[in-house]
């Protein structure tokens, strides 16, 4: 359990005990909401580095593909240019044909996957990632601050200070503002 949860319990738990004091009820069910908040803007968190791993690890397949079949693709020219070198024969124009079919069709196969098709895979899945990425730092940001927010509260609780209450009441209220245009943005 993350140290801002164990914060949150301990303030709700500390608010229950004052019963009598009004004020620290409204500051555990702020703690509480901001809780939950934080619990929802972890799980954003999760998914979206989840979503960039799996994509990075998409992009490396790619382009390790990719790859490997340019690496054939010049083996087979290089075989190609010896063949032109030989005496042409019937059986030599055949081999140079199919040698330079094959090495066309690792850079270009439309019903497969040529260097060509590997590639424009490939920069889709980077597209996606950098995505992935960018919601998961703004995940963190909105993490970031509740956790403040929570500090906030509990400290409040702690002190009486209850201008820290509104500090807090604000930060999460930002937090949470912004932890739905990411969500809203993302899915």
């Amino acid at each position: 359990m993350s140290e801002a949860m164990e914060q949150a319990h301990e303030t709700i738990h500390e608010a229950h005990h004052s019963a009598s004091d009004p004020w620290a009820r409204g500051v555990a069910v702020m703690v509480s909401v901001l809780a939950a908040a934080l619990a929802l803007a972890e799980m954003g968190e999760k998914s979206s580095q989840n979503a960039y791993l799996t994509h990075h690890i998409a992009v490396s397949d790619d382009w390790a593909f990719y790859q490997a079949k340019n690496l054939r693709a010049v083996i087979r020219d290089s075989e190609t240019e010896l063949l032109q070198s030989l005496p042409v024969g019937p059986e030599i124009a055949d081999r140079i044909k199919q040698s330079r079919e094959y090495a066309a069709r690792m850079r270009d196969e439309p019903q497969g996957d040529g260097m060509k098709q590997l590639a424009e895979r490939a920069k889709a899945q980077e597209a996606a990632r950098d995505r992935a990425f960018h919601f998961y730092h703004n995940y963190e940001y909105t993490v970031g601050a509740l956790e403040i927010a929570i500090v906030l509260s509990s400290v409040s609780v702690v002190t009486r200070m209850r201008f820290l209450t509104v500090g807090a009441g604000v930060v999460g209220a930002l937090a949470c503002a912004f932890g739905l245009a990411v969500a809203a943005e993302w899915f």
